[in-house]
């Protein structure tokens, strides 16, 4: 009974996170479509806007460094649900933008309380499951991440299309879930099994102490110094970070400009604007697929399943290059792999980090992992809105327009390095 209970207890804690981080991807993922409409209002450039999409994940970033550490330090729920209501705030604050400044800086200090949700969630997990199971969970996480670009992409298409509202109401409606989520997060979830008074997780990884009834494990007694000299100086982790970097970066070059590809110039007008819905569908379920396939079919041994998604991403995100936004059917079958493959090696990056650096150290490892993943993905955005920008084509009217396909030859670079990179983590 005591064993049916806990089992109870573990899918619980695992669907409160996943509903939460379901709704996440509402106060950061809808930039995209707001940028037709800040551009014909406020006459900013996409270059320059690129560079919001920057900040915000370079913010992310640093965050991500240091609310991992917090997570350990202080338990993921009150951070995860913090993180929650203050970005719904702050997306708030961007609506009512009416220039760079007062568009960057609350979208700046967003990506920092953004980035409370996944390292803590992750570090809450781990204390719940144990490493066999590791892959699996961390697939429904990241299932949920994936959902949550899907959420993010019909929600804004339904305030644009549906609604027929302008650009500001992106930023209004659509992180009303994210509120919501962050509320219940706090009041179901705890942070460990012993909050219900559940035996702590043994673990059996290569870098895991066991607990037992003698005192705390030797993780459990170190510092915050202690354990990012432990992750900073594992090789094999450190390589995995830079490869997650080049796949995040691909991951958000195809997120962010994406939507700006199909919307085209007459964006409230556009035919093509829902082909871009494939794409996180098939992130989501890449994500499921690649967290059951890294347990079941790899046991366990992450870098096989990241180098072979990053390179099917990698002929993905070519022949999206080459495929006209008119070809509907195609567009959106491609696209769809083309996110099955960027996203489905993500179960396996985050196992990683309690795989190679033990429970307690789970949000510690994440964070700098995302780390990496965020710096990367931040210098894609103002990189592509620049090659955009410069490398104008004749359009069928006969006028020059944007080539916004240059946004999948840039993804497909990144793909191919983070395929590469991968290959000798080799755990």
């Amino acid at each position: 009974m005591a064993n049916s209970s806990f089992r109870i207890a573990q899918w619980r804690i695992l669907l409160a996170t996943m509903f939460c981080y379901l709704f996440f991807y509402t106060g950061r993922h809808t930039f995209g479509f707001a940028i037709p409409g800040i551009q014909a209002e406020l006459g900013i450039s996409k270059a320059t806007l690129g560079w919001a999409g920057t900040c915000l994940l370079w913010a992310y970033a640093v965050g991500q460094a240091i609310n991992g550490n917090l997570g350990d330090k202080f338990g993921g729920r009150r951070l995860v649900s913090l993180g929650a209501v203050v970005s719904f705030g702050l997306n708030w604050m961007v609506s009512f933008g009416t220039n760079v400044t007062s568009l960057f800086v609350p979208w700046t200090i967003n990506g920092y309380f953004q980035a409370m949700g996944w390292a803590p969630g992750s570090r809450v997990l781990s204390n719940w499951w144990s490493e066999r199971e590791r892959g699996k969970v961390y697939g429904f996480y990241v299932f949920a991440a994936g959902m949550s670009s899907v959420l993010a992409y019909i929600t804004s298409l339904v305030v644009i299309d549906t609604f027929d509202l302008g650009w500001r109401w992106i930023f209004r409606l659509p992180v009303l879930l994210l509120l919501v989520g962050g509320v219940v997060y706090f009041f179901i979830v705890r942070d460990q099994p012993e909050d219900l008074g559940y035996p702590a997780l043994e673990e059996r990884g290569d870098q895991v102490t066991r607990q037992d009834k003698r005192g705390p494990t030797v993780e459990a007694l170190e510092s915050s110094r202690d354990r990012y000299r432990q992750v900073l100086g594992n090789r094999r982790f450190m390589t995995a970070s830079i490869a997650i970097g080049f796949q995040s970066l691909a991951r958000y070059g195809l997120l962010f400009w994406v939507p700006v590809h199909f919307l085209g110039e007459d964006w409230k007008q556009s035919k093509d604007a829902w082909v871009s819905v494939a794409l996180p569908v098939g992130m989501a379920l890449g994500a499921l697929a690649g967290g059951w396939l890294s347990d079941r079919l790899f046991r366990g041994v992450r870098w096989p399943l990241i180098s072979s998604f990053m390179f099917l991403a990698s002929i993905a995100s070519l022949a999206m290059y080459f495929i006209p936004k008119s070809n509907h059917e195609l567009g959106m079958s491609v696209l769809f792999l083309c996110g099955f493959f960027a996203y489905g090696p993500q179960p396996a990056f985050w196992a990683l980090c309690p795989d190679l650096l033990g429970q307690q150290r789970a949000g510690t490892a994440t964070g700098v992992m995302n780390f990496h993943a965020y710096l990367f993905a931040g210098i894609g955005e103002p990189l592509i809105g620049w090659l955009i920008e410069n490398n104008q084509i004749t359009s069928p009217a006969g006028g020059l327009t944007d080539n916004t396909g240059l946004a999948f030859l840039v993804v497909t670079v990144a793909c191919l390095a983070s395929a590469a990179i991968g290959l000798l983590i080799r755990r």
